[in-house]
C-alpha cells in the first residue's frame, strides 16, 4: 500500500477530528455542507475522516484564520483540484508527441530562425538534415 492511499482511508471519527483541527463539530459539519470536505460514511451514517480531510480542514482553518469567507475558499480549493487533474493531462500530451510531429516542429523552427528577431540554437545542427523548399 502507497502512501497516497494511506492518506486516504478513512480512520478518524469527528471526536478524534475535533481535537486534531481544534474546530467544532458543528463547524465541521458546515463544511461538509457546503462541499468542502468530504468524509466517508459508515453503514451507520457516521462519518469517518481521512488524513486528506484533516488537512484540508486545517487548510479551510488557516484560510478563514486569514479573514477568507466560505465563497472564497471553495475558489481557492475547486482551483487546487483542477490544477491537479489538469497536471496528468498536459504531461501525457506533451509525452505523446509523434515523430511527424516532431520533425515539424523542428522544420518550422529552423525556417524561422532569423525572421522577426527569433535565433534558433538548433539551426546549424539539424539544418543538413532538411531540404529547403
Amino acid at each position: 500500500m502507497n502512501d497516497k492511499d494511506r492518506r486516504s482511508m478513512p480512520l478518524f471519527g469527528i471526536g478524534i477530528v475535533m481535537k486534531l483541527t481544534e474546530l467544532t463539530a458543528r463547524q465541521i459539519r458546515y463544511y461538509e455542507e457546503q462541499g468542502l470536505v468530504n468524509p466517508e460514511r459508515t453503514s451507520g451514517n457516521q462519518r469517518l475522516f481521512s488524513f486528506n480531510d484533516v488537512d484540508r480542514l486545517l487548510e479551510i482553518k488557516n484560510y478563514l484564520d486569514n479573514g477568507l469567507n466560505i465563497a472564497g475558499i471553495k475558489l481557492l480549493l475547486d482551483e487546487s483540484v483542477e490544477r491537479e487533474t489538469r497536471k496528468p493531462a498536459v504531461e501525457k500530451k506533451q509525452t505523446e508527441l509523434t515523430d511527424k510531429a516532431i520533425r515539424e516542429r523542428l522544420r518550422r523552427e529552423i525556417n524561422e530562425a532569423g525572421r522577426f528577431g527569433k535565433t534558433s540554437l538548433r539551426q546549424g545542427e539539424l539544418s543538413r538534415f532538411f531540404v529547403n523548399r
